[in-house]
């Protein structure tokens, strides 16, 4: 019997997103709160902003439990309506700016929305598919007027006429539990879910964030990570407006433009993805970089893998430079590093007050520490994890057998309690009689330096078990042949691991969210064009 050491249920904090707004405008009214490239906002101005949106909606019928759907970029204006349409008990629906077609139009149906708002160039695609869209009542376009909206029905507006003149405060009364959010999934193993965030979950990653990252009222965090993700809105802006510090946001990502960005903002920290956190760290020395040395106190991301880190910390004179946790739009956080304990290399953090974690096999039962298995995660506190998923309580009850919420993900704990992410469950393969995570071949192929990006997956064998293939794209200019990258392996990986199967392809099948379909690969299976190890007569000895 594995003694169980973690504590029991608390009530924990409870907050509301609208709470955490107005309490910074009252202690930090005259602070930074945005820097939108280069334009800026206190906390006093972003209130009246808000406030005149939020009356705006009001206008447009918006109430308490009404979803609106936005098509946004990144602006000081996306927060803006964020924060206008939980101010009046709405569910903000944040959408992937990719989405067009049917991916478009099953989100917006989905949530059920009456009002879409959306850049002008987005607003066309929304025009293409209003028909199939039952509850669209009202679309609003910011910047000019789309050339296609004599094509809709509904009422449109641009976006300088929904802003009210009245400024004053529509004070609804919201709960912690009530819905904040609507974050969509991206839909990697059937169509996406819209995962229901309460106030109180988003305020409380918010909270993990402060503890992850030590971050004070004195920070400016810059980040060019989209605003529907909802990494960007709780993590960076809802953290932030918790100390009244300031938050920085760019258009897009531009390894050309990081440095005399960060230079510019005097941005203390920063919040990326693992790809750009590669990029970066490989890119030439630039004369903003040379004069930004030091200046960076922490950067935030994952993957982040210890060669980059390194590179960040000896580099780029960064102090703090970690993952920091291992967690999923459903479940925020559950595992992480509070600022300042010590790293472990490949670790993703330690058990956390506000959820309770475990490692089980595929009968529920719990595994000892050191051993691999599913991550199953219950809270410890109200209203820290998902709702369950918008409109679909069958989805939801699919997750939660024996009453925990199963992560499809595989991971260990060691004994002095560090938690290791080791794959995706459906990633997972077994060859040779061994268990490969997919994760740690990729990992391993990352540091070569002519491959940009790969997935490594699964191919059905002859012999019931599973074959290797990796699929990769190279860097632009790299030159890498079949038989080189596979002795390369050989080199490198344990001897199970070393592929059968590679295939150089220009782009790798990918999702709107950026996530590789390997599922889509793992259907392809041997291609015309791939390389075959046995065919090719290349042999391979047991090391």
């Amino acid at each position: 019997m594995i003694e169980n050491k973690r504590p029991g249920w608390s009530r924990g904090q409870q907050d509301t997103v609208n709470a955490v707004f107005r309490r910074s405008v009252s202690e930090y009214g005259p602070r930074l709160f945005l820097d939108d490239a280069g334009t800026t906002y206190t906390y006093a101005q972003a209130h009246e902003q808000v406030c005149r949106l939020a009356n705006g909606l009001k206008a447009q019928g918006i109430k308490k439990g009404d979803t609106v759907v936005t098509l946004l970029d990144n602006s000081a204006d996306t927060v803006f309506i964020w924060l206008a349409i939980n101010t009046l008990g709405g569910i903000s629906v944040p959408v992937n700016t990719a989405y067009k077609g049917e991916f478009l139009r099953h989100q917006a149906s989905d949530a059920e929305a009456t009002v879409i708002i959306a850049e002008s160039d987005y607003a066309e695609r929304v025009v293409q598919i209003a028909g199939d869209l039952p509850t669209l009542r009202s679309l609003v376009y910011r910047g000019a007027r789309p050339a296609s909206l004599s094509g809709f029905s509904g009422q449109s507006l641009p976006w300088a006429e929904m802003v009210s003149s009245e400024s004053s405060d529509p004070v609804v009364d919201v709960k912690p539990g009530d819905l904040a959010m609507l974050i969509y999934t991206g839909g990697t193993t059937g169509v996406s879910k819209g995962c229901m965030v309460s106030h109180n979950y988003a305020c409380n990653l918010a909270r993990q964030m402060m503890a992850l990252t030590g971050r004070t009222k004195d920070a400016l965090t810059w980040t060019p990570l989209p605003l529907f993700h909802f990494n960007a809105v709780a993590s960076t802006v809802l953290c932030n407006m918790m100390l009244g510090a300031g938050v920085a946001i760019y258009p897009r990502f531009s390894v050309s433009n990081f440095w005399p960005e960060i230079e510019r903002t005097r941005a203390t920290d920063c919040a990326l993805l693992g790809t750009m956190l590669t990029l970066l760290a490989r890119a030439d020395d630039n004369e903003a970089m040379l004069r930004c040395k030091g200046q960076l106190h922490a950067v935030w991301g994952a993957p982040f893998p210890q060669a980059i880190i390194a590179t960040w910390k000896e580099r780029f004179g960064v102090k703090s430079a970690v993952a920091g946790g291992f967690g999923l739009t459903e479940c925020a956080i559950v595992t992480h590093l509070p600022y300042g304990m010590p790293d472990k290399p490949s670790t993703s953090g330690m058990r956390c007050e506000w959820f309770d974690v475990r490692i089980v096999d595929d009968e529920d039962n719990e595994l000892p520490d050191g051993t691999a298995g599913e991550i199953i995660v219950r809270p410890r506190q109200p209203h820290v994890m998902f709702e369950g998923y918008w409109k679909r309580p069958e989805d939801t009850m699919k997750l939660l057998r024996n009453q925990w919420f199963h992560t499809g993900d595989i991971g260990k704990f060691d004994e002095e309690g560090y938690f290791y992410f080791v794959d995706r469950k459906k990633d997972y393969l077994r060859r040779k009689g061994e268990n490969i995570s997919s994760m740690e071949v990729e990992n391993a192929l990352r540091t070569h330096p002519a491959v940009e990006d790969v997935a490594a997956h699964a191919v059905l064998s002859d012999l019931s078990e599973d074959e290797l293939k990796l699929t990769l794209k190279l860097r632009p200019g790299a030159q890498l042949k079949e038989e080189e990258l596979f002795y390369w392996c050989a080199d490198k990986l344990p001897y199970f691991a070393v592929p059968r199967y590679i295939e150089f392809r220009p782009e790798l099948p990918k999702n709107p969210v950026g996530r590789i379909q390997k599922y889509q690969l793992r259907d392809e299976g041997v291609t015309a064009d791939t390389w075959d190890q046995e065919r090719a007569g290349v042999k391979l000895s047991k090391r």
